[in-house]
């Protein structure tokens, strides 16, 4: 009786997610994987300390441009709202094309 009320129920989360822990390859894989993310994140961070203020304020400066283009004009109003939320100095300026 019990094998066939087992057969019903599927394995609790806890039970699947050890499961699957248990398997050695995808333990390695998966510390591997977050131990790649760290050391691409704090090289990432090492290389900020090299560069020219100049620079990263350039490179900020090609992507809010490249944002600004990206955002669509319908979403404009709302994305300013937020940004004055967020005491940003960008804003988007509102044209009487765009309101029409």
């Amino acid at each position: 009786m019990n094998a066939l009320s087992r057969q019903h129920h599927p394995l609790p989360h806890w039970a699947f997610r050890r499961q699957v822990l248990c398997n050695p390859l995808r333990l390695r894989l998966r510390q591997w994987q977050q131990v790649r993310t760290w050391a691409r994140l704090i090289r990432e961070a090492e290389a900020l300390w090299h560069v020219d203020v100049r620079e990263i304020r350039r490179l900020g400066a090609l992507e809010l441009s490249q944002l600004l283009q990206e955002v669509p004009a319908p979403q404009r109003g709302r994305v300013n709202r937020w940004l004055d939320r967020y005491a940003v100095a960008t804003r988007f300026q509102s044209d009487d094309s765009e309101r029409n």
